[in-house]
């Protein structure tokens, strides 16, 4: 699923936001701060920082209050902005993803591979 949304984002240059995303979510499993520090300077260089490469869209209050927390990081630092993001997504990307070509196709090779399985013709 998350290979196949992941797909779809990068068909509407939008990928952006899961990877951010995801990378929040290995953050917030990490353990030690010199790991911490090191993936959350590289998750602001690359999503959160003012015209980073990769830069996600957030609220300038979420994106202000994560840059100010730089100082003192910890496992909930892109707590809020991952939550922006998510809502986004969910909004707007995914439900997009729900309607699209690739998606249905995928759904209807599944729904046909498990009725092959269970003997259904």
């Amino acid at each position: 699923g998350l290979a196949l949304f992941r797909a779809f984002l990068k068909t509407e240059y939008s990928d952006e936001n899961i990877e951010f995303w995801v990378a929040c979510e290995e953050f917030r499993v990490l353990v030690g701060h010199k790991k911490q520090a090191a993936k959350a300077q590289k998750i602001y260089n690359e999503f959160v920082a003012f015209q980073a490469p990769r830069e996600v869209n957030l609220d300038s209050t979420t994106r202000l209050t994560t840059i100010n927390s730089m100082g003192s990081i910890d496992k909930h630092l892109f707590e809020q902005a991952q939550k922006r993001i998510q809502a986004l997504m969910e909004k707007d990307s995914y439900q997009r993803f729900l309607r699209s070509e690739v998606y249905l196709s995928h759904l209807n090779s599944a729904s046909a591979a498990s009725n092959r399985s269970s003997g259904i013709k």
